[in-house]
């Protein structure tokens, strides 16, 4: 339509029309004259403006999104953040906890075998040296560690100490198939020699062929000269098979070893020996039998055993006292 006077006029006249209309239905509420046609107009452009809404409305929370996108980010990364934190605090706590009772085990073995020791940690495995099974710990010449030294924890036997620089240490592990240690059996003191055989129990021959050994029986280190590389009592495992005696000069058996080989973190390295071989002080105390308690029920014989034993039936029994009871007091009752 062109820019006309008519044009022009035609706009105000519409204008001036809606703003009468829109008068007429505030003033008449729910009973205005165009309600019908406002009604007749949503029936028609009602669905339309809902599939124009549905349209729109995943844009407009896309933009809404988008607005909100840096607020949310923030609020997440702090709420990942502190979570973290708390996982770390947790897991830090177990650690700790772990520690200090491996810290205690070890301080009640080298108490009990009277062993000067210098605490340490485990700071990397064998796979970083080779494929041996030794492992890194974290005191070396400085601390006053040397070659040649016996490392334990808690549990017992750990290895030797191999090599050593300025702050570390390497350790040789008892289970490593080129570690050997002079054993002897609790108790029975038969000597032997055991070699590691990675994650299968150690090998175990006794200088006695004839040796009587049975799974369950333990063993500790017999000890090196000048204590070195072994101090003698420390705990090595228990037996877990023996072979056949066959009329050899030596005897095979299969030991448990104590530690867990393959979950070191706190050891000890023994920098003072004993003055006396602790011989089997450091082997925990076995748990000792529940006894058993036995209870035995005796039936009461049947009357007619006890009648014929001279003994009366409880009924009887009963009546003759009431009799003899009766009999009493009437002779009390006798002037």
């Amino acid at each position: 339509m062109r820019d006309t006077r008519e044009s022009r006029l035609l706009l105000v006249l519409l204008i001036a029309i809606a703003f009468a209309l829109i008068t007429v239905d505030i003033r008449g509420g729910q009973e205005s004259p165009v309600d019908g046609a406002r009604q007749a107009a949503s029936a028609v452009f009602g669905p339309v403006e809902n599939g124009v809404a549905a349209a729109v409305d995943p844009i407009g929370n896309a933009i809404g999104a988008v607005r909100d996108s840096g607020e949310r980010h923030t609020r997440i990364a702090a709420l990942e953040q502190e979570n973290a934190q708390l996982k770390a605090e947790l897991g830090s706590d177990d650690r700790n906890r772990n520690r200090l009772r491996e810290l205690d085990s070890m301080l009640k073995t080298a108490g009990a075998g009277q062993y000067g020791i210098k605490g340490a940690q485990v700071i990397a495995i064998g796979a970083a040296q080779g494929f041996s099974w030794t492992v890194t710990i974290d005191v070396g010449a400085r601390d006053g560690i040397t070659r040649d030294m016996t490392v334990l924890n808690g549990s017992g036997l750990v290895g030797r100490v191999t090599t050593v620089g300025p702050s570390t240490a390497t350790v040789l592990l008892a289970n490593d198939p080129d570690f050997t240690v002079g054993t002897r059996m609790e108790k029975s003191d038969e000597l032997g020699f055991a070699t590691g055989q990675g994650d299968r129990p150690l090998l175990v021959q006794l200088l006695n062929g004839k040796a009587k050994v049975k799974p369950g029986d333990r063993l500790v280190t017999f000890g090196s000269s000048a204590d070195k590389p072994f101090v003698p009592g420390v705990p090595v495992g228990e037996v877990v098979r023996v072979d056949p005696a066959g009329g050899g000069l030596t005897r095979n058996i299969y030991v448990r070893p104590y530690v867990g080989f393959t979950k070191l973190d706190i050891v000890g390295v023994v920098v003072q020996a004993p003055r006396s071989d602790p011989r089997d002080a450091v082997l925990p105390q076995k748990p000792k039998p529940a006894p058993t308690v036995t209870v035995t029920v005796t039936p009461p014989p049947p009357d007619g055993q006890r009648a014929a034993d001279g003994q009366q039936p409880n009924t009887a029994q009963q009546g003759q006292n009431q009799q003899n009871q009766q009999g009493r007091d009437q002779g009390d009752a006798t002037p």
